[in-house]
């Protein structure tokens, strides 16, 4: 995670959309229990309202869910069908979650008030899912541009201690100046850090998920396997099979013709 501003992707969550879709959440349920009372007058008033705000605060809490998929897939990152089979899979899991959560919610507290109850869960799941569905995919493009937005440092240099980067292997943390990373590579389960001094840390993640937390900083991913500094290259050397090679130092990284974007912003500084 990166420190010394809000650019890691955790702080956004957290600081940022976690209180703005719980609030949101909150907000569209309460409108919906007034409908429900309006459109059913012959139903008691306590069906609407248990019903509602079970829903919002199981969905609140499955939340952490959609982080975790744009962790593993950012809606930016390619390829383009690994970041919808993702996400899919991340919204059947949240759907499951959400329906489960309010149905064992439900049953103790209309059974604590003595009053009826009947939900189908495998009936309603089609509905429910069509439902959550829509607040997922908008609540991911949310959180995307809130990245966008609030992904980058504000603080001034001249001011600020530089950004730093926990590289964290098990119970080891190797806290380094994001300046002197120099490349990050995939290696298996882990990733590579290459830095400055000639330290290669491992740390255990996707390069997807790392690449997202740096891109604020100037990482630019050059290959499937590859995220450079842009502020450390020292040469862009062209390959006879149209790739490229990256300089940085003493390190050369590869450039894959198939990320045209990394070499148009390499090129320009």
């Amino acid at each position: 995670m990166t420190n010394g501003d809000l650019s890691g992707m955790n702080g956004i969550f957290w600081r940022r959309a976690f209180p703005l879709f719980a609030v949101t959440i909150l907000a569209l349920n309460t409108v919906n229990i007034f409908t429900e009372i309006q459109d059913r007058p012959d139903v008691h008033w306590i069906y609407p309202v248990i019903q509602q705000y079970t829903s919002a605060l199981t969905a609140i809490a499955c939340l952490p869910i959609a982080l975790v998929a744009y962790r593993i897939a950012p809606l930016d990152s390619t390829p383009r069908w690994r970041v919808l089979a993702v996400h899919i899979a991340g919204l059947l899991v949240f759907s499951s979650v959400h329906v489960l959560g309010f149905y064992a919610l439900r049953l103790p507290i209309f059974a604590a008030l003595d009053i009826p109850y009947q939900y189908v869960v495998p009936d309603r799941f089609i509905y429910e899912l069509r439902k959550d569905a829509l607040g997922y995919f908008i609540g991911l493009t949310a959180f995307w541009a809130l990245l966008r937005a609030y992904g980058r440092p504000q603080s001034s240099p001249s001011t600020t201690a530089p950004a730093t980067f926990d590289i964290r292997d098990g119970a080891k943390v190797v806290r380094t100046p994001i300046a002197d990373i120099l490349a990050i590579s995939s290696a298996g389960n882990y990733v590579e850090f290459v830095l400055a001094d000639g330290r290669k840390p491992l740390m255990r993640s996707s390069l997807t998920a790392i690449e997202a937390e740096l891109a604020g900083h100037g990482f630019v991913r050059t290959h499937r396997s590859w995220l450079v500094n842009a502020a450390r290259v020292t040469e862009l050397r062209p390959e006879k099979s149209g790739d490229y090679a990256v300089g940085l130092g003493s390190l050369e990284a590869p450039l894959s013709r198939r990320f045209p974007e990394a070499l148009a912003r390499l090129r320009a500084g």
